[in-house]
C-alpha cells in the first residue's frame, strides 16, 4: 500500500491537537488508567460452553471467533440458550479469575456482562435471557467477580455489547442487511427497554465501576446508532458513576466529552506517540472466547513486546482470558499469565506510570520508557547485543547512574557518552530470559529526535522515515515480497548522523531502478562526494516454478567515506535525471 507520510504526520498532529480538548475532568477520570497499564479482559459466556463447535462441525468462518458461533453457524435463539446446561457450577470460582489478573501484576479487570449473543450474565430484571435463568442457578457471576474484586483490590471494568444483540428482534444483527433493517423506531425500542434498563442495573447493582467497554467498532455514522442514543449512554453513566471511563469504541470520535480513552481494534497496537489515554484489547490465543480448536497460542516474547511497546507510545494493554464453561483458564493462558507476572513483580517500575520518549524511529535492540514526572529511563533489551555494548541513540544528556536491574537487586554498568550516541558495557549474561531491564537515571532530559539511530551492528541505516526531509517524500510500505522503499524523482534525500570514531566507512547501497536507463547519482558528506549510476536492476524469482517474480532491490558497495574527527555530519543523496528510483536503504559503517 502506498502512502504519503505528511499524511501520517498530519493525522499525528490532528491526534495531538484533539487530546488537548480533553477536560480536566476527563484529565482526572483517567490517571490511574494511564498509570497501571495492564488490565485483564475476561470472554466468558454461552459460547464458552460449545468451545468453538457446534454438532460437530466447527465455526464457520476463518476469523475462529468463538463467541460469534451463535450467528456464524446459524443456532437458534433455543438451542443456544441450551448451553447454559453444559455449566460446571460446582467449579466456576470468578475469585480465581481475580487472584491470576493480581499475579500476573494486572491492575484492572473487564468483564463480558453481555456479548452480542444477548445473554446477561446476571439474572436482569430486562426478560428471561440471561445466564441465571437459562442455567436454572441462582449465581450471579457478575457479583461474585465484583466482590472478588474489591477483595483484592482490583479495579473492576464492565463490557456489554449495545450496538449488536442476536437475541431481541429489533437489535442489530449483521444479516438484517439482507432480510431488511429495522427501523428507526423499532431500534429505538430496542435501545430504550434494554440497553438503558441493563446499563442501569450493571450501573447501580454492583459498587463503584472503574469502566464500561463498548464494542462498536464502526463510526456510528455507519450503523444504525444514532448520536442522542450513545450520548443518552454516556450521560447515564455519568450520572450513576461519575468516575467510571468509557471507552471509544462506545461508537463517538475520541474527543467527544462522552469518551475517555481510546480503544484501538482487536490485537491492533501503537505505531506512534499518542498524547492522550489509550489501549489495546489483545488475545493470548487467536480466539476471544474458549476455543477447544485453539492453535494460535502468542509467546510470553510476543506479549511482553505488545505491553512495552504500547508503553513507549503512551498506551496500555488489556489482555484477554477465555475460561471454559468449569471456569478453568487454558493452561497456556495461565503458563503466559505467570511468565508476565514474575517478570512484573521485579521490573513493573519500568511499567506502571511510564509512558514513552517520543523518538521518531526505534531502537533494533528493544523498547525505551520513561517514568512520568521523572528523568529515570528504562531500556528493555530483547535483542542482547553479541559485542554486550548498547547503544543508544538520541539522548545527548550524561547519566547519572546506569544500572542492570536483577530483581531486587542492581549492578552499576560502565558507559561511554559520544553526543547523542551512548554505548553501556554489558555482562555476559542478560539478566532475564524474557526481557532484561536496564535503569538510567538523569539530572534532566535533552533529545536529539533528528539524529539517525545507531544499529546493534555500530552502523548506521538510513531511509526515507529517518531522513530529515521525510515528510515531503514518497514513502512507499512494504509488501509481502518488498521491503519499504521510497521513490525518488528530483528530491534530494537528506540526514544526520554521529559519528564517534575517525576512519574510513563503507558506502552500500540498497536500491531498484525500475527504468531501463542507467540513473546517475550521489552522496555527499561535508566535501566528500561519491558519485556512481545504478543500471537497471531486474527482477528476482519469489518462489520456484510459480511464475512468481517481484522487484529485485541490489545491495552494492559504491565507494568508502573518510571520517578525521568524530563529530556530526550531514550525508545528503541526490538522485540525478528525470528517471524514478526506488532507493530502499544506504547503509554506512565502519570498515
Amino acid at each position: 500500500m502506498k502512502y504519503k507520510l505528511q499524511k501520517t504526520l498530519l493525522l499525528l498532529s490532528l491526534i495531538l491537537l484533539t487530546s488537548g480538548t480533553m477536560t480536566k475532568a476527563q484529565t482526572a477520570r483517567t490517571d490511574w488508567f494511564e498509570h497501571d497499564r495492564f488490565g485483564m479482559f475476561i470472554h466468558w459466556g454461552l459460547y464458552s460452553a460449545a468451545e468453538g463447535t457446534w454438532k460437530g462441525e466447527q465455526l464457520r468462518n476463518s476469523n475462529n471467533y468463538a463467541e460469534w458461533i451463535r450467528y456464524r453457524n446459524r443456532i437458534s435463539k433455543e438451542e443456544y440458550g441450551s448451553l447454559a446446561k453444559r455449566f460446571v457450577w460446582d467449579r466456576i470460582n470468578p475469585e480465581e479469575w481475580v487472584l491470576l489478573a493480581k499475579k500476573a501484576g494486572m491492575k484492572y479487570i473487564v468483564m463480558t456482562t453481555k456479548h452480542h449473543d444477548g445473554v446477561a450474565l446476571w439474572d436482569t430484571k430486562v426478560g428471561s435471557y440471561s445466564l441465571p435463568k437459562l442455567s436454572g442457578s441462582n449465581r450471579d457471576v457478575i457479583r461474585e467477580i465484583a466482590d472478588a474484586c474489591r477483595k483484592h483490590n482490583m479495579k473492576l471494568g464492565f463490557y456489554y455489547s449495545h450496538w449488536i444483540d442476536w437475541e431481541h428482534p429489533y437489535a442489530w444483527d449483521h444479516n438484517q442487511e439482507l432480510s431488511g433493517r429495522v427501523s428507526d423506531a423499532q431500534y429505538n425500542q430496542y435501545w430504550q427497554e434494554k440497553v438503558i434498563p441493563q446499563l442501569r442495573e450493571l450501573l447501580t447493582n454492583y459498587g463503584d465501576i472503574a469502566l464500561i467497554w463498548f464494542d462498536m467498532w464502526i463510526p456510528y455514522q455507519k450503523s444504525i446508532v444514532k448520536k442522542e442514543q450513545l450520548e443518552q449512554v454516556g450521560t447515564l453513566i455519568r450520572k450513576l458513576q461519575p468516575n467510571c471511563l468509557i471507552n471509544s469504541r462506545l461508537g463517538l470520535p475520541t474527543e467527544n466529552k462522552a469518551v475517555d480513552f481510546e480503544s484501538l481494534g482487536d490485537n491492533g497496537f501503537g505505531s506512534h506517540y499518542v498524547d492522550h489515554p489509550w489501549e489495546t484489547p489483545g488475545t493470548i490465543a487467536h480466539s476471544w472466547g474458549y476455543n477447544g480448536q485453539e492453535k494460535e497460542w502468542k509467546s510470553s516474547g510476543q506479549l511482553f513486546k505488545s505491553l512495552i511497546g504500547n508503553v513507549v507510545f503512551n498506551g496500555g494493554f488489556t489482555l484477554n482470558i477465555g475460561p471454559r464453561a468449569d471456569g478453568s483458564v487454558p493452561y497456556e493462558s495461565v503458563s503466559r499469565l505467570e511468565d508476565i507476572g514474575k517478570w512484573m513483580h521485579k521490573y513493573g517500575e519500568s511499567i506502571y506510570n511510564n509512558t514513552g520518549l517520543q523518538f521518531p524511529n526505534r531502537h533494533d535492540w528493544g523498547e525505551v520508557t520513561r517514568r512520568k514526572n521523572s528523568n529515570t529511563v528504562y531500556f528493555h533489551i530483547f535483542n542482547w547485543p553479541l559485542d554486550r555494548i548498547l547503544r543508544v541513540t538520541g539522548i545527548t544528556s550524561k547519566p547519572q547512574k546506569i544500572e542492570l536491574l536483577y530483581g531486587d537487586k542492581t549492578e552499576p554498568l560502565l558507559f561511554s557518552q559520544y553526543g547523542p550516541l551512548l554505548h553501556i558495557n554489558l555482562p555476559q549474561e542478560q539478566s532475564d530470559p524474557h526481557v532484561t531491564v536496564v535503569r538510567v537515571t538523569y539530572e534532566n532530559i535533552d533529545l536529539d529526535t533528528k539524529v539517525v539511530k545507531e544499529s546493534t551492528f555500530g552502523g548506521f541505516s538510513l531511509n526515507g522515515l529517518n531522513a530529515i526531509n521525510a515528510e515531503n517524500l514518497d514513502q512507499v510500505a512494504p509488501s509481502k515480497v518488498n521491503p519499504s522503499f521510497t521513490s525518488l524523482k528530483d528530491e534530494q534525500v537528506s540526514w544526520e548522523v554521529f559519528i564517534h570514531e575517525p576512519g574510513n566507512y563503507s558506502v552500500d547501497l540498497s536500491v531498484h531502478n525500475p527504468t531501463k536507463e542507467q540513473i546517475p547519482v550521489s552522496l555527499r558528506l561535508e566535501n566528500q562526494e561519491i558519485n556512481s549510476e545504478i543500471g537497471p536492476t531486474g527482477k528476482v524469482v519469489v518462489e520456484p516454478n510459480n511464475n512468481d517474480y517481484t522487484e529485485e532491490f541490489v545491495d552494492r558497495r559504491v565507494n568508502e567515506l573518510k571520517i578525521t574527527k568524530p563529530g556530526r555530519y550531514t550525508i545528503s543523496f541526490t538522485k540525478k535525471g528525470k528517471e524514478i528510483l526506488w532507493l530502499n536503504r544506504i547503509w554506512i559503517n565502519k570498515i
